[in-house]
């Protein structure tokens, strides 16, 4: 069975660590190294954070315009209405990290690595998570539209409330995912390759329209 996330996400005083946060001043820079820090109402406009390391810290209504990233490192890491918007996360990872509100738009991920993760009530629109690999992280109550998870390795991946668009799941790797508790299932592609993944008898009944066409069954009214 998946792990258990909680559904209603933490304040920022919530966080262990809230009381040593310090307010974050001057540039993003290319392996910088951040712990500890607050980013509040800050806008990021095509930076080059590329193998920056944030740990312990907090993004409060953060706007990421554009931008490399990649091989950033996002170790315990708090977000709420932070926008991700055309940026670059290739390669990144993340670790027991959590994001609320948020925003990922025309955003790369392919290739990341993100681990006890939790997204609440995000949105994600044209979000490449080719040949990621996820293991223990939930999507509680997002929207996925035009996601592509083609190749990617999904480990105790739960949706729960979450509506899946147009979703690809071309040639994933699933262990113990689940799509049980999805509000809607909508998969372009990829259900041949989703032996491993767990949903309801009402989605099955759903699904099973594609998944005829899947395996070549021909189905005639009676």
């Amino acid at each position: 069975m998946p792990a258990q996330h909680p559904r209603t996400p933490r304040d920022l005083a919530d966080l262990p660590y809230a009381h040593r946060l310090e307010p974050f001043e001057g540039e993003l820079e290319r392996e910088g190294d951040y712990e500890a820090v607050h980013f509040d109402g800050c806008d990021f406009e095509e930076l080059d954070g590329g193998s920056a390391a944030f740990a312990e810290s907090a993004f409060s209504s953060v706007t990421f315009n554009g931008g490399r990233y990649r091989r950033a490192r996002f170790d315990d890491v708090w977000t709420h209405q932070v926008r991700w918007v055309g940026a670059d996360l290739a390669e990144s990872r993340w670790t027991d990290c959590e994001s609320g509100a948020g925003l990922l738009a025309g955003v790369e991920l392919f290739s990341a690595q993100l681990r006890r993760v939790t997204f609440h009530h995000c949105k994600f629109d044209s979000v490449n998570l080719r040949v990621a690999a996820l293991r223990d992280v939930a999507f509680v109550d997002c929207l996925l539209r035009d996601v592509d998870f083609g190749g990617a390795a999904l480990t105790q991946v739960s949706f729960p409330g979450s509506t899946l668009d147009r979703v690809r799941f071309d040639d994933v790797k699933a262990d113990r995912a689940d799509l049980s508790e999805a509000a809607a299932l909508g998969i372009a592609s990829g259900l041949e390759a989703m032996r491993g993944v767990t949903i309801s008898p009402l989605q099955l009944l759903e699904l099973a329209p594609a998944l005829a066409g899947v395996v070549g069954l021909k189905v005639r009214e009676g």
